[in-house]
């Protein structure tokens, strides 16, 4: 079993599950990087955590992730990554 910090945040109307992941999940292809989000998904489901998954990823100096399209300006924010880090406040087992 995988145990994930997360940010389980409400943020413009919008809950958000977000899940910081290692850089390897960047070299994946789409195909198993969607598999992987739908498990997750569906852990978050299962713990009644409310809300849409996102993957956020670093690799070098830069910042990755998988959202809903309605996110993505949110995402690309400055230091997304420390607000991301500054709002951990659960933990998922997997």
């Amino acid at each position: 079993m995988a145990k994930y910090k997360i940010a389980h945040v409400h943020h413009s109307g919008q809950d958000m599950i977000v899940f910081p992941l290692d850089s390897t999940f960047g070299s994946k292809s789409d195909s198993q990087q969607q598999d992987i989000m739908d498990s997750l998904q569906q852990a978050a489901w299962s713990a009644d955590l409310a809300g849409h998954v996102v993957a956020i990823w670093k690799s070098g100096n830069r910042v990755y992730f998988r959202a809903p399209p309605a996110w993505h300006s949110f995402f690309r924010s400055p230091n997304i990554w420390g607000w991301v880090m500054a709002n951990i406040n659960k933990e998922l087992t997997i």
